[in-house]
């Protein structure tokens, strides 16, 4: 159960309006952990919380004498935690190729986040071209299997779901020569997680 009135043992201090921090309640609900997810307004963490990240970012995660920051941490953390339903292949070829697109994902994509909202002067436009052009000319890939990379849900659509949930937010709009990111994507936010993952912030976004 998330957002419990009973304070759980694990506690994730998350930002509704952040894609990294979205993308680590949807492997929350995906694995049905019981979790207290605390929102952090713009920013603003509280003092005895603030130290546990160096950099004063969100996600973090607190369990007893646990502290973690990093989403690609936390999920790697939960997945390895809670063995059900399994979010990276076991194969070692297999995981080391879907980290090395988790890292591709983060560097290529989110790291142009900023620029995306407008916080970078001048960088908007080609941010946005960046995304666009990176998701069409992936867009065959998303034509061989049922998820990303995988027949299976994995940490890769845990990643990859919240940025293309806020493509109408970015005004980024993909030409129908890569509908199968569109088709891909629908089928993601129709999964249970991925709905009970929404925060009301997020929901608005489309």
């Amino acid at each position: 159960m998330v957002n419990s009135n009973r304070r759980s043992m694990i506690t994730v201090y998350s930002d509704p309006e952040c894609p990294l921090c979205h993308r680590t309640r949807i492997v929350i609900h995906e694995k049905n952990i019981d979790a207290n997810i605390e929102n952090v307004l713009d920013g603003q963490l509280p003092e005895e919380i603030a130290s546990a990240s160096p950099y004063g970012t969100t996600p973090i995660l607190l369990e007893r004498d646990i502290s973690l920051f990093d989403s690609n941490i936390i999920n790697a953390y939960f997945d390895e935690r809670f063995l059900q339903p399994p979010l990276m292949p076991s194969d070692p070829a297999a995981r080391a190729n879907a980290r090395l697109m988790l890292h591709r994902i983060d560097k290529d994509w989110y790291s142009h986040w900023n620029a995306l909202l407008g916080l970078e002067k001048g960088k908007m436009s080609k941010a946005r071209k960046t995304i666009e052009e990176d998701l069409t000319v992936l867009a065959p890939l998303f034509t061989q299997s049922e998820f990303f990379m995988s027949n299976e849900f994995s940490l890769l659509d845990c990643s990859l779901a919240p940025l293309l949930w806020r493509l109408p937010l970015l005004k980024i709009k993909l030409p129908a020569k890569a509908s199968a990111v569109e088709d891909y994507a629908q089928r993601i936010f129709a999964r249970d997680s991925f709905q009970a993952s929404l925060s009301d912030q997020e929901r608005m976004m489309r």
